[in-house]
């Protein structure tokens, strides 16, 4: 449950960025070029120029980036040269293509791929890559979510360091959770995630609406990424506009725009990564859409065991080794539900839950974990709303092409590239 205050967003951020500043010697700020990132970095500069301090600025560069992206990185590297130590990281590292089931994965700045990559390797001082890689905890290809952790240790050179992170928990229930469960903080700072022996990070803007992004950088006239002003002219909400790369399944319903905005660089894209095209033509469609229907004559059971037998071996053992490590999770572990929940399970599926009357120690700790005895085909009332174990859920994991299975709550893999490798090399001439 959300309590207001009286202190605005505003206010209350500079306040936590200012209590950073008191206590860490070293923090960095984690910019992607969106516009949540955008406005973090801005207020972080603020208060270091305020401070006459150096902070650190981490871009992880997808390689498959707007042109307009870039320009506003590097504006906001280049006008603030003064206050910012920036890392570029141009470094191969793998990430989902929930666009294409023989490529699952792809690599971005891939060596093997340079003669078709999106665009060339950006050429400024601060540019890490290959040539000029100081991260002695780097492995070729490691996902980058695993890159951002060991930064965040590496960055603060045994010292107490920060990372800031432009997440808010209005975008999504995945970030509220961030947010939310209990974990290891920095002294008791709901808003802080330890990540390390002496690192943690920090979300300062983690009950900002989206609203408020677009107030601050009118009001105080700070630069954005205009690539925002292009989506609004083509009618996007400014609740779905997204910078960030583009083949997730989060972003994939923006790829129609990609090649409006850009046709020289979607042309790029379409070469360089597999099922882009495919992605454009169908994403939001019933072909890859949480709303598809089932097909005539068949359970959620049978049509996901039907789509099971339609994949390239490889694939479908990836799938099924997570569904049945999903399946496990409910009936050995199970989750805490909320009394509403419970009492509908109870009600109309007795007989496939037990109540275990045990709190759980997740989050505030007031739920009880309910466990599944056997998987339900489907549970309309509550399956868009709830993760609990259905048929239902494991099939729309195949149609969403969602390989790393990150709508069962699983994260990539280390794993993934070697799969995808393999993948690749079988099917290269089909």
């Amino acid at each position: 449950m959300k309590h207001y205050q009286d202190e605005d967003v505003y206010h209350a951020a500079c306040r936590r960025i200012s209590g950073i500043f008191d206590r860490f010697e070293r923090i960095c700020v984690a910019f992607s070029g969106g516009k949540d990132s955008g406005v973090l970095l801005n207020l972080a500069i603020d208060e270091a120029r305020k401070r006459k301090r150096r902070i650190g600025v981490l871009f992880i560069d997808l390689e498959a980036f707007y042109r307009i992206s870039i320009e506003f990185v590097e504006r906001m590297l280049s006008r603030n040269a003064d206050v910012l130590e920036p890392y570029w990281v141009c470094l191969p590292m793998e990430s989902p293509n929930s666009l294409s089931y023989l490529e699952p994965t792809w690599v971005w700045w891939d060596p093997a791929c340079e003669s078709i990559w999106v665009r060339p390797m950006p050429n400024h001082r601060c540019v890490v890559n290959l040539r000029s890689n100081p991260f002695d905890f780097y492995r070729r290809n490691m996902p980058f979510e695993l890159f951002f952790r060991r930064f965040n240790e590496w960055f603060g050179r045994g010292t107490l360091s920060a990372c800031l992170v432009g997440i808010r928990t209005d975008e999504s229930l995945q970030r509220y959770r961030a947010i939310t469960c209990r974990k290891e903080s920095f002294e008791g700072l709901h808003y802080s995630t330890r990540t390390g022996e002496s690192s943690y990070s920090f979300y300062p803007l983690y009950d900002w609406r989206t609203e408020d992004i677009w107030t601050y950088n009118g009001r105080f006239g700070k630069d954005y990424n205009r690539l925002y002003d292009l989506f609004y002219k083509a009618g996007v909400s400014i609740h779905k506009m997204r910078v960030d790369e583009p083949f997730g399944n989060e972003a994939k319903a923006g790829l129609n725009l990609f090649r409006v905005i850009e046709p020289d660089t979607w042309a790029r894209v379409v070469n360089r990564v597999s099922g882009a095209n495919f992605g454009n033509l169908y994403s939001g469609t019933r072909l890859m859409n949480s709303r598809y229907r089932l097909p005539k004559n068949h359970t959620w059971k049978s049509f996901t065991k039907f789509l099971l037998s339609t994949l390239p071996p490889e694939t479908a053992r990836n799938y099924r080794t997570k569904f049945i490590k999903f399946i496990r999770y409910w009936k050995r572990t199970g989750c805490p539900l909320t009394e509403e929940y419970i009492r509908f399970l109870e009600e109309h599926h007795a007989d496939s839950i037990e109540n275990t009357h045990t709190f759980s120690r997740r989050g505030s700790g007031d739920k009880e974990v309910v466990k599944f005895r056997k998987i339900v085909d489907e549970i309309p009332e509550l399956d868009s709303r709830k993760d609990l174990l259905t048929w239902r859920r494991m099939a729309l994991c195949i149609i969403k092409n969602d390989f790393v299975c990150k709508s069962l709550s699983f994260g990539v893999t280390r794993d993934l590239t070697l799969r995808q490798q393999e993948l690749m090399e079988k099917y290269r001439n089909l």
